[in-house]
This record gives C-alpha cells, structure tokens and sequence, in this order.
C-alpha cells in the first residue's frame, strides 16, 4: 500500500512540475526600457508588422503562443509580441502612477525602439482594453486596431472600475483573484468554471501580486468617452465569444465606432475563443485587408 501511495505521489509530482514548466517556459525574446521599466518583447516573421498584447496575469506566450497564434501569423506578419509591464519577463513597479496610460505608451515607445513608423496593433482582453485606448491616442502610428476578447466600458457608470480596489486590495493581500470580468455584473455571462479557476492560479502562484494590484489601480487611465470612439480614424477588428462576458462592451461600440468588423465565435467564452480556428481566420483576414500594399519587415511602409 505505501508503495502505491508513494507511485501516486510521484505521479502528481511529475504531473504538477511538468504543468510548472508548461506555464513558466518562454521563449528566448529582447528588452529595451520604457520610461524607466524594463519590457521583454519577441520579434520574428517578416512583411507588416503586428504586435501583439495579452491579458491580464498571462504574458505573450502563454496568450499568443501557446494557442498557435504567434507562430501562424508569423508566416506573412512581422510579429512583435510584448510582455506588459507588470506581467511576464518586464518590470514589475508597484506604484499605480507607472501603469494606465503608461502601458499605452510602452506599445508607442517600442515601436520607436524598433523604428516602426506605423503597426497593426492586437490584443486580447486587457490587451485590447489597452489597444482601444490607443486607437484614439496615437492612430498615425497604427494600420488598425484588433481589440479582441474586449469591449468598450463606460468610465462613468461601469462596475468593471467599481470593481478594480476590491479586486486590487484582494492581490496585495497574496490572494488570487477571479477573472476581472467576474466583477463586471448586470446581465452579462459569467466567467467559465475553468477560466476562474485558471486566473485564481495565475494570480495566487505565478505573478507579483502587489505589481498587479498597482496595475488594477491604474486602469483608469485607459478609459475611453464615446466622443473618442466616435472620432477613431482607423479600422477596428473586435472578435469575441457570445459567451465571454466582454460580448456586452463589443455590442456597446457597434454604430459608435466609425469602421468596426465585428465577428462573434458562436458558444465560445472568453478562453475557448482565443484557441478558435475562427478567430485566427477572421483576424488574418482583416489584418491582410488593412495594412499597406507593401512593407518589408514594416522598416519602410
């Protein structure tokens, strides 16, 4: 019997290691510092360049990779994928001032970096949060916006701000915490069982928790008013899942956005989405649709 408990055991020791290493391995990128922080981004492929930001408590791999995203449009992309501050291989500040619009402008600052005059910029979840605000800030240095797996939230009236001490204070106490779109309310979907489970883990285990509260305190520096979605020069790509409960904030920017594709994963929620073969398919297509007619390696478009 003890031999069978100790098989057991190595078995789940083996499994959970094997798991560690799954969610930990990255692949082997750059850096370049960003108003004082230090940011981790990869660079490969080759035409238009596209870069590429993650959600919230996951870095570029495990959101772009690990679904096959990063290496399929690397085939016709130059693809940049970042690592946001306060998450993955960058800098960690603590201090709620050094994120928000911060973040918007590390993409701006590494696009400098890399001497890209002008980029298709994606991103999924707080990406695309941060990707939207960027739309409306800095559209000369973008061939369009993809905010996947995000909507639009109103900075008057939304409880996704409401939401953000709680979910803050939470972090700082070395807790993990549900999906950021579990606090949204109202008659959305709520997070999937796994996808809670999953961002309980990640910002238990696997990330600086007070850098990540610092980061949830700072998002209102990327609120956007209508009358800047109304202005948005650009075309704006939004695929979501009918099941994620960001669907309801892509509804809201329909009519309001001037050139927004909008594409909805039929029974997908807000992880099945991102590993959908319709998302990569519906996301090739409009970035082959928007970007120049030529641009090698998106050094001189």
């Amino acid at each position: 019997m003890l031999v069978g408990v100790a098989a057991t055991a190595l078995v789940l020791a083996v499994l959970v290691a094997g798991a560690l290493w799954w969610l930990t391995r990255r692949v082997e990128g750059h850096d370049f510092v960003s108003r004082g922080v230090k940011l981790h981004y990869t660079d490969e492929g080759s035409g238009v360049p596209v870069v590429l930001l993650h959600g919230f408590a996951v870095n570029a791999d495990l959101n772009w990779r690990l679904p096959g995203l990063t290496d399929a449009l690397a085939e016709e992309f130059r693809i940049v994928s970042l690592d946001l501050r306060g998450h993955g291989l960058s800098g960690k500040p603590r201090d709620p001032g050094q994120y928000g619009f911060e973040m918007a402008r590390d993409v701006i600052a590494l696009l400098d970096h890399l001497g890209i005059p002008k980029a298709h910029v994606v991103g999924y979840s707080l990406g695309g949060i941060i990707t939207l605000k960027l739309a409306t800030t800095d559209p000369d240095r973008m061939w369009s916006a993809s905010p996947l797996g995000s909507g639009w939230e109103r900075p008057d009236d939304s409880a996704f701000l409401a939401a953000m001490d709680g979910i803050a204070d939470a972090l700082e106490s070395g807790s993990g915490v549900p999906p950021l779109a579990a606090s949204l309310g109202g008659a959305r979907e709520r997070p999937g069982l796994l996808h809670t489970l999953w961002v309980r883990a990640l910002t238990r285990y696997l990330n600086d928790g007070p850098a990540l509260a610092a980061m949830v305190r700072g998002l209102r520096g990327l609120s956007v008013h209508e009358d800047e979605l109304r202005r948005i020069p650009i075309p704006v790509c939004s695929i979501v899942g009918t099941l994620d409960p960001m669907k309801p904030g892509v509804d809201a920017m329909v009519g309001v956005v001037p050139d927004q594709t909008v594409v909805y994963i039929e029974g997908a929620d807000h992880l099945q989405a991102v590993r959908s073969p319709k998302l990569l398919e519906a996301l090739r297509e409009f970035l082959r649709a928007h970007g120049p007619r030529t641009s090698p390696r998106g050094d001189a478009p």
